[in-house]
């Protein structure tokens, strides 16, 4: 079941544009990822799905209702989170969860929030003395506050070290289970790559593709595998179609008499994909 549609939608900044004829559907429990470069309508988007943006032209209907006819109740649903975090300075990072969880009628424990993101240790530390990623990480938590059923993510791990990045992947992974959906824009090849079920490719407000990555690079990839092995002391290396593979004569010799150091197949990355496709890299 879809629970965003979105139908030709545009947005233009005067003569500058957001969005244009902009469609795609998201389906309940995926995470469904926005991938391009940067200024191609990425965060519009995302503020038009919130309701931040309200003057444009186009069709979204979420949860099946259209958005123009959601009220504040809409963001009892749903959890926000942009690129720049929005957290006040001046209260601690508990304080901040405990502020903004008085808007909502149901919550989970700031403080049950604040250790799913790590940040349990620094619950009564002044977020003036936060690094940029441990900010980002509390406006992870502000978005996870609410228990949404959507959460909107732009850009969720700009500014995280590995360690920190890789809990949040786990973090997202896991509410994808329990049958979140996730939308999230990112122009970070490995992160769509990772987490997504499906990713929409967008350059110049509108949608090119929609595919799941894996997918994807077995698509765009060339079918052969190449073989690394041991050849009288030097490396060698050759590459063989995959059709007909289990008969090739050349491969199964090498195979039975050399050591191996390496066979796989040559697999695009997300990036070489989406450049072959639209024409532009990610960054």
């Amino acid at each position: 079941m879809n629970v965003i549609e979105v139908k030709n939608v545009k947005k233009y900044y005067g003569d500058v544009r957001g969005v244009e004829n902009l469609s795609f559907e998201v389906e309940e429990g995926e995470i469904y990822g926005f991938l391009g470069p940067n200024g191609a309508g990425k965060t519009t988007t995302v503020k038009i799905l919130v309701k931040i943006i309200k003057d444009y032209s186009g069709d979204v209907k979420v949860f099946g209702k259209n958005l123009r006819e959601w009220g504040k109740e809409y963001y009892q649903k749903i959890g926000v989170s942009f690129e720049f975090p929005a957290v006040y300075s001046k209260l601690t990072a508990l304080e901040n969860l405990k502020f903004f969880a008085s808007f909502y009628k149901k919550h989970l424990d700031p403080v049950d929030v604040l250790k799913m993101v790590g940040l349990d240790k620094e619950a009564d530390q002044l977020v003036s003395g936060f690094s940029k990623g441990m900010k980002k990480k509390l406006d992870l938590a502000r978005a996870f506050l609410p228990d949404p059923e959507i959460l909107f993510l732009d850009e969720p791990l700009e500014g995280l070290d590995p360690e920190s990045a890789r809990k949040i992947k786990d973090l997202l992974l896991e509410m994808r289970e329990n049958g979140k959906t996730i939308f999230l824009t990112t122009h970070n090849m490995y992160v769509a790559d990772e987490l997504c079920d499906r990713v929409g490719f967008i350059v110049e407000g509108a949608i090119r593709l929609v595919d799941n990555p894996k997918e994807l690079k077995v698509k765009m990839g060339k079918r052969v595998v190449k073989v690394e092995y041991i050849a009288n002391g030097d490396v060698d290396i050759k590459e063989f179609p995959l059709e007909g593979l289990g008969r090739n004569e050349e491969f199964l010799n090498i195979i039975r008499n050399y050591k191996i150091r390496r066979i796989n197949t040559e697999e695009p990355t997300l990036e070489e994909v989406f450049l072959k496709v639209t024409g532009r890299r990610l960054v």
